[in-house]
């Protein structure tokens, strides 16, 4: 029988080969070693999780509570006695449930109102300045993360880029590794992202290549709402079929007595696949962790979750994608161990969807969505942010939830807080031009 090695003696070789297997892109960057530096800010890690496509935020955490939201999403709303409960308004969706439980410890919260400078809707324009951290798109043409690492001095820098070209969010002068995918990933499920990273700066190509991605994203949506929506793997396999939460277009019953058993067969498929998923996204969230707490591992982390464009068959997609993320926190958690309380893990996107939902069981692009802010050292508090509520005349040019906060206030917040950046260089290298964007305090 061979002994298991613990996180902390897991080679780092070990581990790339562990990521290399899970079909979703990992990045990380790497800052001085523990014993380099003195003091308990030395041990500070900071880990952001870039959810592409345009996460829901009122499904990520729907206001419940809020008079304006059933009638607002429709066939989309999570049901009240459904959703996990945070306060009086607010609860998170039903897969998110090792969020909750932190959550529940005061280890996470959530700013329900948030986004970046930009409104033009545009995933490459958005994600540009949510990556860039600038005021406008284009603005900049280096990562805010990287900077941060410029910026916080001299070190031993560990870094790892995944696919053909690094991440934005991690571009500049401070070098980072590459790995691409290999034999054992879905490639055909990561080149849709790779190709849109390396056209992204292309004014021809990256706006043409845009609208084919958003065309087969509906496709396939399309035919997601044709089939039941599959569960959350690790909940009760019939919660999520409960009024509210089923797709609005669905065969009719002739079809589907006829195709019952070959749709209790692919029901049954499907939840093994989405099984196999979560693991597999709890281990990328436990393997970043065997990084990040080896000497001299990475204080500063980046993950890119794809997949999150929901213009038609929203409720289905959204349960595995937010099953996903949920397993790759709760691996990051594990996984990090006594380290979970020098740590702080951000999950954001570049856009929120509509208020409203739409004809295809979807929203479309939108403005303010939700942020998740995770971590053992985080102070027990309730909203990041303030609620602009959902009431006709609050919502965004008639059709998106309002933003009351940027999101580059958040991440200079903890950036000067938890990880100890000086105030000046966040406002002047790091987050330039953001002086509206005033930093979040009291969080950690």
């Amino acid at each position: 029988m061979t002994a298991q090695a613990s996180p902390q003696t897991t080679s780092r070789r070990s581990l790339l080969l562990q990521a290399a297997g899970l079909g979703v892109s990992v990045s990380f960057l790497g800052g001085s070693a523990f014993a380099a530096a003195d003091g308990a800010m030395a041990r500070r890690k900071l880990v952001v999780i870039i959810c592409r496509g345009g996460m829901d935020g009122l499904t990520i955490s729907p206001p419940i509570g809020d008079p304006d939201y059933a009638a607002l999403r429709g066939a989309v709303a999570v049901a009240p006695d459904q959703a996990l409960k945070l306060d009086g308004t607010f609860g998170l969706h039903p897969a998110l449930q090792s969020v909750h439980a932190l959550a529940l410890k005061g280890q996470a919260r959530i700013a329900p109102a948030i986004a970046s400078p930009d409104r033009a809707r545009s995933h490459f324009e958005a994600q540009d300045v949510l990556e860039t951290g600038a005021a406008q798109v284009y603005g900049v043409n280096t990562g805010w993360l990287n900077r941060t690492l410029e910026v916080m001095g001299p070190s031993k820098v560990e870094g790892l880029s995944v696919g053909a070209t690094a991440p934005l969010i991690l571009r500049g002068k401070v070098q980072a590794a590459s790995w691409s995918p290999g034999k054992g990933v879905d490639e055909a499920a990561r080149l849709p992202t790779l190709l849109q990273d390396l056209y992204k700066a292309d004014p021809l190509m990256g706006p043409a290549f845009a609208r084919g991605l958003e065309t087969e994203t509906m496709a396939q949506a399309a035919m997601t709402a044709l089939n039941p929506a599959p569960a959350p793997v690790s909940t009760d396999t019939t919660a999520m079929n409960t009024s509210g939460m089923t797709p609005q277009v669905a065969a009719p019953p002739a079809v589907a007595q006829a195709m019952a058993p070959t749709a209790m067969t692919q029901d049954a498929r499907a939840i093994a696949g989405q099984r196999q998923g979560r693991e597999a996204a709890r281990k990328l969230g436990a393997t970043l962790a065997g990084f990040m707490v080896q000497d001299g591992g990475p204080r500063i982390a980046a993950i890119s979750l794809d997949g999150w464009d929901t213009h038609a068959g929203q409720v289905g997609q959204l349960n595995t994608r937010l099953s996903y993320l949920d397993a790759v926190l709760d691996g990051l958690n594990t996984g990090l161990g006594e380290e979970w309380r020098n740590t702080v893990v951000v999950a954001a996107t570049e856009f929120g969807r509509t208020a409203r939902v739409n004809g295809t069981g979807g929203t479309d692009h939108g403005t303010g969505s939700t942020a998740l802010v995770l971590g053992g050292g985080l102070r027990k508090g309730g909203l990041i942010g303030d609620w602009p509520t959902l009431r006709p005349d609050a919502l965004f040019e008639n059709r998106d939830v309002r933003p009351t906060l940027d999101m580059r206030g958040l991440f200079k917040g903890v950036l000067a807080d938890h990880m100890g950046v000086d105030r000046a260089a966040l406002e002047t290298r790091v987050f330039p031009d953001s002086a509206d964007a005033k930093p979040v305090s009291g969080l950690v």
